[in-house]
């Protein structure tokens, strides 16, 4: 092989390498789902591709350093963003006083065999002692309601801690696809 072929391939291997780090650092991370609190979207032990730097909906699902146990994070779904009003009765949710539908759960629920709900009522100002999100911050819920830790326990998250917006499973390859 000629000097110049050599120097050509570590190059293209040095570009190819500065370029999947950039990726990674900038645009996406992979994350392991850990835990049944997203069931049925996100299961115990699955691999998802998440998001960074992008703007946060309702019902996206995203990930941020879990504030009751340093050095773990956690993946939830958004649910009220800054300004909203959040309200659960009858295992219906309303934000701002308008009903949501949960398309999400519809499957979860219709499991359920106990006569209970997958969630219980509350409000935020029950919860809070205030009745809107604040500025900056997010409630959030994860899909299996009754043994989730979530909002109603850990608190509002704050939005600037959000690392990425999880987006798409990609192992096992049997759930390979978009998240709804």
């Amino acid at each position: 092989m000629k000097s110049k072929e050599i120097i050509k391939t570590v190059l293209y291997f040095v570009i190819l390498a500065a370029i999947l780090i950039g990726l990674r650092t900038f645009v996406f991370t992979p994350v392991v789902v850990k835990g049944d609190s997203m069931d049925p979207t996100l299961i115990d032990g699955e691999r998802v591709i998440a998001l960074k730097n992008t703007e946060i909906k309702r019902f996206d699902i995203v990930t941020f350093p879990a504030p009751d146990d340093p050095g773990k994070n956690y993946i939830k779904r958004v649910i009220g963003l800054p300004g909203d009003t959040v309200e659960y009765k009858d295992d219906q949710l309303f934000i701002n006083g308008k009903k949501y539908s949960e398309p999400y759960l519809e499957q979860y629920k219709s499991e359920l065999t106990d006569g209970q709900p997958l969630t219980n009522d509350f409000d935020l100002k029950e919860l809070f002692g205030q009745t809107k999100i604040p500025t900056g911050q997010l409630f959030v819920l994860g899909d299996n309601r009754r043994i989730s830790k979530d909002s109603r326990m850990i608190g509002m998250i704050e939005k600037k801690n959000i690392m990425a917006d999880v987006k798409f499973v990609f192992w096992p390859i049997s759930r390979f696809g978009t998240i709804d």
